[in-house]
């Protein structure tokens, strides 16, 4: 059994920073690969950031890859995605989610999910 909990987000003037937390609940220390994806009303689920379960690999969607940052501390069970440079467009909910194999943007190749944090980037 596992279980993600998302937060930080909130709601931040364009250009601003937000850093959002996924942290990982389990009964074995095992660690996989953890993505970020994206809704926005009226939108399909959109693919945001990668990494792998090392944090030794990431991958990025292009209109993010220069302003966000995916990273994880595994002593801590959590991933970030650090925010800058936000834009009414990063408007949406975040959610993170687990897959045993890093490299997929399909959001059907991750397993479990988060019930996400809600982002607004508003003047």
């Amino acid at each position: 059994q596992v279980q993600l909990v998302e937060s930080g987000g909130g709601l931040v003037t364009p250009g601003g920073s937000l850093r959002l937390s996924c942290v990982i609940s389990r009964r074995a220390s095992q660690t996989y690969a953890v993505g970020w994806f994206r809704r926005s009303p009226g939108k399909e689920r959109e693919f945001v950031a990668s990494i792998s379960s090392s944090g030794g690999s990431t991958d990025y969607e292009d209109s993010v890859k220069a302003r966000f940052t995916i990273s994880r501390d595994n002593s801590k069970n959590t991933v970030y995605l650090q925010m800058n440079s936000l834009k009414p467009e990063d408007t949406a909910v975040y959610h993170c989610a687990e897959t045993i194999t890093y490299g997929s943007r399909w959001h059907a190749a991750y397993g479990s999910w988060g019930p996400g944090t809600q982002v607004t980037v508003s003047s």
